[in-house]
């Protein structure tokens, strides 16, 4: 999920270069760009979606949103998560906040499934938007990918570091001590209390 290194050819930076240039070969740098991405895209959608069907169409519109919005990216973050961040975007609403302020290991697919009525449904989705609102406006976007990827995604603090290339001694370990106290804070200033298995 990180970028290429030189012996591999070009890196996913170099591809993005080249596939805004317009001209001789910048569509064959986007379909190069693309192709690579498109099993992590996939990856990150059927952990969503749960269904291969959906988890398909999520990762084209994933992709052509990519594709759509090369133009936009600026080299501040690694691609791969720039690309997470739009995966991210694109299934919010199939997934559910878990672990956000506390690591406990936890694995969401052992947790119980619960039918809910109607009203429980919509009082959950209003619940999670809040919740949503508070990470975007209290967590910067290094924040949230560390956070998003570390909670949702369950991938280890060390291949955060490296994915999201983290400066510090305390890498990708520190970066989420500090998204979950500044989440916390944040919550406890707005009066929201996470529901139970949603708290890191």
């Amino acid at each position: 999920m990180v970028k290429r290194s030189a012996s591999e050819g070009r890196t996913d930076e170099e591809l993005v270069r080249s596939a805004c240039a317009g001209g001789t070969g910048s569509r064959e740098a986007a379909a190069e760009l693309l192709g690579r991405w498109q099993g992590p895209v996939y990856a990150w959608c059927r952990r969503f979606a749960r269904d291969p069907d959906r988890a398909l169409d999520l990762s084209q519109d994933v992709l052509l949103a990519v594709y759509r919005s090369l133009g936009s990216f600026q080299f501040r973050a690694p691609f791969g998560a720039w690309v997470f961040t739009i995966t991210r975007h694109r299934c919010i609403r199939a997934m559910r906040p878990v672990a956000l302020t506390r690591d406990e290991g936890a694995d969401a697919d052992e947790l119980p499934a619960v039918a809910a009525g109607p009203e429980e449904s919509a009082e959950r989705r209003i619940e999670e938007e809040r919740v949503l609102e508070v990470i975007r406006e209290a967590l910067d976007p290094l924040e949230q990918q560390v956070l998003w990827l570390r909670c949702f995604e369950r991938v280890p603090v060390e291949e955060l570091t490296q994915l999201l290339n983290v400066p510090g001694s305390t890498g990708a370990r520190g970066l989420l001590q500090t998204a979950r106290r500044k989440l916390r804070a944040a919550l406890e200033k707005r009066g929201i209390a996470l529901s139970e298995g949603e708290d890191t």
